[in-house]
């Protein structure tokens, strides 16, 4: 074998892929790198390690090898027929991802079978072309996605039809005229396929499953998004009932297994608009021998210590594992928050009623309590279920308009200074301005142990009563907002500190944790390389404390700099998604080796599974079936993500709404994305984004840039590069493909 060849041997190509192949032979199922393989065969010359790399490139191109990576290969030892997941494109490249690889091949739509995006199907390998990428073609169909889609009905004397939402299917499902079930044309409706296309028909048969309403109405819309992603828009009648039946009254066994609370000072701080409460924060000032210090007597001594409790709706008390209200909130997995309403994971009078910690109620909770000392050191901790009462519902603009009046600035991230003779000004204000300067140090030292810093802006509405939106602004997280963030943070940390961080030998019991991956190594290149054209440096390498401090002053440094939102856009680009998986990696974006979440359960199944599983192990209970909670750790990801391409569609729709009687007006605007078919822009007045086709930019031929994020002209080389300043012209507002163009403006 090659390992017994003399490094300086000239070899020929026949013989050093020979080497090649032999070695890959030896090895199936490994992923070898460049390095591995030069040093096993012996290859010390540049020359012979070039020859190497092109050889590896024509036994992938003839699928002896399959690429890892830009650095690595294994042997391929798939066969011609695979199984695959299948991606369909509106612009015609569709694809199929091989049940072993994230790799896509491409398939042609005639070659697709009429498959949809998500259908597990069995493809084949076609004849590889000359200079062509590699094709593949679907052989059968094994199982549908979904059989169910929504759009708008065309209703005809003999014949119906539904013309699809979104580009999913290539032709409009037939409906017989008695399966309309009373539907007119222009409603929106849901209608499930009973008959695929097939070699002698092209279009597939359905019928009529629901009959949302016209279009154009603000309801019929939301629920016609909420249905595009097969999420429910209406709550099972029997679910309902089985929730109405609970009273959420606290019986003295309940009290009697409980902590105390009730005469602990404790506040919800929420949105003006909120009405599930599920957290709740209480606080108390300690002497230097631990006991309470009384706030209202005008002598009392400074505080050594301070008793803070996060506070958690204890949902699982009401919701039983395996009930009628438990399957559906598995089925939900989160709530859904459209412009408009909320569609909550759990029926409304649980999550309103009985379980939110509303204030002047007895409410049951599951708690993590603190105590911390003057530079919010945690000193102790510990997890407690406890009965509350919360003395006041704060909205977030009462507790930052409180901190304000007692000196603290906004975002500057420093704390109120010490009061004067007279105290702090307010109803709580001591304790308030107290739990605000402990959230600020718990802040400070998170970005000193290398968390990442995103502040993000949102979008938000304010809408009439018809729904119509009536303004359109940025909403920026305030020190009140960072104030419970910060807790609920460290309550999470905690909880997945209790179970997973066991002593060494040990093996951590099951619980579903919240992770985030390392930066993806070749986009954090792309993005040293384009800050580089500004001046700037990111590591792209080391330990994860390095790159996070690295990423934090890269963002510090473009703050309020021209290329500052181009920048931060880019390095966004560069993270990974965060989801649930009861195999714990950290978390790269907090800096946390340990973190879940525990904290909203009103909200999220995960929060709820972890409360389970807290109470079965404080009771001595033996670790859970991992296989199940790997499972429903999955389905709870693929919800969220589903869950927030509807919050997407909604913000467009309204979007799309609110400019569509400006139709010809100019505004101010930059560029906010750039792609192959156009340019994005986002109105600087009130944030609203749309496109400009490429098929206006007539001036010049241009080409897209995908590392640099520009277009460039062919003959007069002007540039269009995100965050660029330009002038706009609203040119059309399609509502149903919640679609806004616009033209540049003189």
């Amino acid at each position: 074998m090659g390992k017994g060849k003399k490094a300086g041997k000239r070899l020929t190509k026949r013989q050093l892929a020979e080497m090649l192949q032999e070695f890959f032979s030896s090895q199936p199922g490994r992923t070898l790198t460049f390095k591995e393989i030069f040093r096993a065969l012996k290859l010390n010359t540049h020359p012979l390690k070039m020859q190497a790399i092109d050889i590896m490139e024509e036994m992938t191109w003839d699928d002896t090898l399959a690429k890892v990576s830009d650095s690595s290969y294994r042997l391929n030892t798939a066969g011609q027929v695979q199984e695959g997941v299948f991606q369909r494109k509106s612009n015609g490249k569709n694809s199929v991802i091989p049940a072993d690889s994230d790799k896509p091949i491409f398939v042609s739509e005639r070659n697709s079978m009429g498959a949809l995006t998500g259908d597990r199907v069995k493809f084949s390998f076609m004849a590889r072309r000359v200079n062509h990428i590699k094709e593949a073609q679907v052989i059968e169909i094994l199982e549908r996605k979904k059989d169910t889609f929504v759009g708008r009905l065309k209703v005809d004397k003999d014949m119906a039809y539904l013309i699809p939402q979104s580009d999913v299917l290539a032709h409009n499902i037939i409906i017989p005229r008695r399966k309309v079930k009373g539907g007119k044309t222009d409603d929106k409706a849901v209608v499930r396929v009973t008959q695929w296309p097939d070699e002698e028909r092209k279009s597939p048969v359905g019928e009529v499953v629901d009959i949302l309403g016209q279009t154009g109405d603000n309801d019929v819309e939301m629920n016609t998004i909420l249905a595009q992603y097969g999420l429910p828009y209406k709550y099972p009648k029997a679910v309902e009932d089985a929730a109405n039946k609970i009273t959420g009254e606290i019986t003295p066994k309940d009290l009697a297994e409980r902590e105390d609370f009730r005469n602990v000072f404790t506040c919800t701080i929420d949105p003006r608009d909120a009405k599930d409460f599920d957290d709740a924060l209480s606080i108390r000032l300690l002497d230097g021998n631990g006991k309470e210090i009384d706030i209202n007597s005008p002598q009392h001594p400074t505080p050594k210590r301070y008793e803070v409790g996060v506070h958690i709706a204890d949902v699982s008390h009401y919701v039983t594992e395996g009930s009628i209200i438990d399957k559906e909130a598995v089925k939900r997995a989160t709530s859904i928050y459209l412009v408009d309403r909320t569609i909550p994971m759990l029926p409304e009078h649980l999550c309103n009623f009985v379980c939110s910690l509303r204030p002047d109620e007895e409410k049951l909770a599951y708690s993590v309590i603190f105590t911390l000392d003057d530079e919010a050191d945690v000193k102790a901790s510990r997890i407690v279920h406890t009965v509350i009462r919360s003395n006041r519902r704060y909205a977030y603009e009462e507790v930052q308009q409180l901190l304000e009046v007692n000196g603290v600035v906004d975002g500057t991230g420093e704390p109120a200074p010490r009061p004067g003779k007279g105290g702090y000004k307010g109803e709580n204000a001591l304790l308030l301005v107290t739990l605000d300067r402990l959230a600020k140090q718990l802040r400070a030292k998170r970005f000193k142990n290398g968390a990442v810093k995103f502040d993000r802006e949102e979008l938000h509405f304010d809408i009439d009563a018809e729904g119509k939106p009536t303004r359109c602004y940025f909403k920026r997280s305030m020190d009140a907002n960072k104030l419970i963030e910060e807790f609920m943070l460290l309550a999470n940390r905690t909880v997945a500190e209790s179970v997973g961080n066991v002593k060494k030998g040990k093996k951590a019991k099951t619980l579903p944790y919240r992770v985030h991956d390392n930066p993806d190594p070749q986009k954090m290149e792309t993005l040293r390389q384009f800050i580089s054209k500004f001046g700037y440096k990111v590591k792209t390498d080391g330990t994860k404390g390095a790159m996070a401090r690295s990423i934090n002053k890269l963002m510090d440094e473009c703050e309020g700099k021209r290329e500052g939102k181009l920048i931060q856009t880019v390095a966004l680009r560069a993270m990974m998604k965060a989801k649930y998986t009861t195999h714990n990696i950290g978390h790269f974006g907090l800096a946390f080796d340990y973190y879940t979440h525990f904290t909203s359960p009103i909200r999220r199944y995960p929060d709820t599974m972890v409360h389970r599983l807290l109470t079965r192990y404080a009771e001595g209970g033996r670790s859970a079936n991992e296989k199940h909670c790997e499972e429903l750790c999955e389905h709870c990801s693929e919800m969220e993500l589903i869950a927030q391409n509807a919050e997407r569609d909604s913000i467009k729709y309204k979007m799309v709404e609110f400019m569509s009687d400006k139709l010809g007006q100019v505004f101010d605007a930059h560029i906010s994305g750039i792609t192959s078919y156009g340019v994005y822009a986002e109105i600087d007045e009130n944030h609203c984004e749309g496109m400009i086709p490429m098929r206006d930019l007539d001036d010049d031929y241009y080409e897209f840039d995908e590392r640099n994020f520009c277009l460039v002209g062919r003959r007069r080389h002007h540039k269009y590069q995100l965050g660029d300043a330009i002038r706009i012209q609203v040119a059309r507002a399609n509502l149903e493909k919640k679609q806004l163009d616009f033209t540049l403006s003189e």
